[in-house]
């Protein structure tokens, strides 16, 4: 059955030290993986459902969407895959850009040291990108240099717990009005921007969108709490482009 416990790799980055651990769960019956930087954990797999929903309820919004060829996705943070694995499970998704500040998480899934990591390596509609996806979406060139070709359909964004608990204070300014038109503009006109948050509906962060994109909603996601019982929630922010979204 192997040990109750397995710190499978450290590492030290420019953003703390990242590790990745395995133990099992006697109590559910399972594994469970865990990303942490530093002391914060940044992904578990008990609480994978506020992830998956961030791209069910972003590809969900483009329903009426049936761009030739499909569609083409960025994801702002892979952790331990949900988002993107849960993208991929949507057939008209034609190429899903990945961008991942920490390169040892991209090794992570290609060593198959994470349940979805080989099944996203091998995906020829996925690849994993090593950047920063908050100086791609506020940059004038976007996504170019790792999705070339212009403009793509939807961006579902999961890096952050939050607009206001950022895990470097260096993103806090993506979350505001510049950087997310510079976003909207790499986006094609009636796409999504999509957004994960551990908090609670922020009425602001909502009104700031609502600036900027149209048909704006905070979805509130519940699902079981493994640890304390009753129910825990997450937020995902879902966000259409205008019909006509210029590009300079």
């Amino acid at each position: 059955m192997g040990a109750l416990f397995e710190e499978l790799d450290w590492r030290p980055t420019p953003m703390g030290v990242v590790s990745l651990r395995r133990r099992r769960d006697p109590a559910l019956g399972a594994e469970v993986y865990e990303i942490k930087l530093d002391d914060d954990f940044l992904m578990s797999s008990l609480w994978t459902v506020g992830e998956i929903e961030l791209a069910r309820l972003g590809l969900a919004a483009l329903q009426d969407m049936a761009p030739e060829g499909g569609m083409d996705v960025i994801v702002g943070g892979l952790g331990l895959g949900h988002t993107a694995h849960a993208a991929l499970e949507d057939p008209r998704v034609r190429s899903l850009v990945v961008v991942e500040k920490l390169g040892e998480v991209i090794e992570w899934h290609r060593a198959g040291l994470v349940p979805l990591g080989e099944g996203l390596a091998d995906d020829a509609r996925c690849r994993l990108v090593q950047g920063d996806f908050f100086a791609m979406a506020g940059s004038r060139s976007g996504f170019d240099s790792v999705a070339p070709g212009g403009r793509v359909h939807a961006v579902l964004l999961d890096i952050d717990h939050s607009p206001q608990h950022v895990l470097d204070s260096g993103h806090a300014a993506f979350y505001r009005p510049e950087p997310l038109t510079r976003l909207a503009e790499q986006i094609h006109p009636g796409g999504v921007f999509a957004l994960w948050s551990n908090d609670p509906p922020d009425d602001g962060f909502t009104s700031l969108l609502g600036e900027l994109f149209t048909e704006v909603t905070a979805h509130v996601v519940e699902f079981p709490n493994h640890i304390q019982g009753g129910t825990a929630t997450n937020t995902v922010y879902v966000a259409r482009t205008p019909a006509e979204n210029p590009r300079p």
